[in-house]
């Protein structure tokens, strides 16, 4: 009993002191640049600067896509899939082969339905459906300094807008995704706030993390009153 009592306790201290270095990887990545103008239990509604984003969609289950959309997106921010790699810089545009800092959090929303018909097996998935997943650059790139992409990678610029968003920990699964996006909307309609467009979901955490120590956040754009917009 004591042996097990012993291991147990081992595994505690082994998983809090991941879920400490996590919080201090956390606050040392950059992080997209935004003001919070309101809040609630669990909730922020937040103000972004405009941001670059690099992106790709990729089609399957949720999970499925985010992880190989993440793979691709990595493989253009750490400089092992680019095109014209011994290309030199041109000016300020950094060089095919200059690794750009990891930022968080990665983003994830469905990006296109599909419209022919789909057999699922027995386990639910969202297979049929098409996601994207979007890293956010430092900040100290322009589109015209950043390294060039992929024909799959997308690089575009996110205006300046309006989110509310709901933070939570844990695995991040579907379920629980769907669940927060409802207590999002109840706090949204109790505050009077319009959403303009689809949930967002955002992780700032990699899978080596445990789940109570893992941030997530289901984000929903929202409409801004008619002098601020």
């Amino acid at each position: 009993m004591r042996i097990w009592t012993g291991i147990a306790a081992g595994m505690a201290i082994a998983a809090l002191g991941a879920g400490v270095a996590s919080a201090q990887s956390r606050e040392e990545t950059e992080q997209p640049a935004h003001e919070v103008v309101a809040f609630g239990e669990g909730i922020e509604l937040r103000d972004y600067e405009p941001m670059i984003v690099a992106e790709v969609t990729v089609e399957g289950s949720r999970r499925r896509a985010a992880q190989r959309g993440f793979q691709r997106l990595a493989a253009y921010i750490f400089a092992q899939d680019r095109p014209g790699m011994d290309k030199p810089g041109n000016g300020a545009k950094a060089k095919q082969d200059e690794k750009i800092a990891m930022t968080s959090p990665v983003l994830q929303d469905q990006k296109i339905a599909m419209t022919s018909p789909v057999l699922r097996d027995t386990i639910e998935t969202d297979a049929g459906q098409a996601w994207r997943t979007r890293f956010v650059m430092p900040a100290k790139y322009t589109m015209e300094t950043l390294p060039d992409a992929p024909e799959d990678i997308t690089l575009t610029t996110v205006p300046a807008r309006r989110m509310a968003a709901i933070v939570f920990n844990g695995y991040g699964a579907s379920d629980d995704l769907a669940m927060m996006e409802a207590r999002l909307r109840d706090w949204m309609k109790e505050e009077g706030h319009e959403a303009s467009g689809a949930p967002e979901y955002a992780f700032y955490d990699g899978p080596w993390v445990p789940p109570a120590y893992r941030r997530n956040e289901v984000m929903i754009p929202v409409e801004l009153p008619a002098e601020d917009s």
